[in-house]
Parts: structure tokens; C-alpha cells; sequence
């Protein structure tokens, strides 16, 4: 599967309900992280909306991440996660859940589906994933 089709298959995980945003992006490279779908499920589901009720970082950014640190074993993953954060915020124009959604401002920045897309795609732009 390619980047682009992982991040379209994400998005649509997340925009038909089937997932959260951290268990979309998790879901779609299941076939290169060395946990069961169900363990990535149950290890996902506590970071819907934002983790803390869109007060915190966006699942979908938490979701890139950790899967950084299962593709590269840990190694250089701080360094990693700073890249994907960075790009992901050049792409969705925030990192906060509730700054995503407009919860203070009315304007919403980023949809949820596209949250996810730009997360699988930082996340493969930053590893070089194809």
C-alpha cells in the first residue's frame, strides 16, 4: 500500500466512524507494527478527541507518532516526533484538537478526516515511507 492510500484509507476509517483518529492512523500501518489490531484498538481508544476532551494534542498526531516509535523501535523517535509535529502543523495549521476544530475561534482549520490524512502523511514524509 502507498503512503497516499494509507492516508486515504485512514481518513475514511475515521470519517465513516469506524475509528477514532489515533486508531485510524494506527490501523492503516498494522501490517508493519508487531501488535495485534485488537491491542492497537484498545491502546488507541483512550485519545479520541483530543485526548482530555479536545484539550490536548490532536489523536491523530498522537497516532503518527506512536507509530514512529514501533516502525523505527524507539530509535531517534524524539527527533522523529518533532518532525511529524512540525509538518503536521504546517499542513493542518495547529496541533491542539480544540485549535483544529475552532472551538474558540468558530473557524474550524482542519476536519478530522483530513487530520488523519496529514498525520499518515507527515509520519511517511518524515520516515521516508513510500
Amino acid at each position: 500500500m502507498t503512503l497516499q492510500e494509507r492516508a486515504d484509507l485512514a481518513a475514511n476509517l475515521k470519517a465513516t466512524g469506524q475509528c477514532n483518529c489515533t486508531q485510524s492512523v494506527l490501523k492503516v500501518f498494522e501490517d508493519v507494527i508487531d501488535i495485534s489490531p485488537e491491542e492497537l484498538s484498545k491502546l488507541a481508544s483512550g485519545f479520541a478527541a483530543g485526548m482530555g476532551c479536545m484539550e490536548s494534542t490532536c489523536g491523530a498526531l498522537i497516532g503518527a507518532v506512536m507509530t514512529a516509535g514501533m516502525i523505527t523501535g524507539g530509535a531517534g523517535t524524539p527527533r522523529y516526533s518533532k518532525e511529524i509535529v512540525a509538518q503536521f502543523n504546517d499542513k493542518c495549521g495547529a496541533t491542539i484538537c480544540k485549535d483544529l476544530k475552532g472551538i474558540n475561534t468558530g473557524k474550524v482549520l482542519c476536519e478530522c478526516p483530513d487530520c488523519v490524512r496529514n498525520a499518515v502523511l507527515s509520519l511517511g514524509e518524515t520516515l521516508n515511507l513510500k
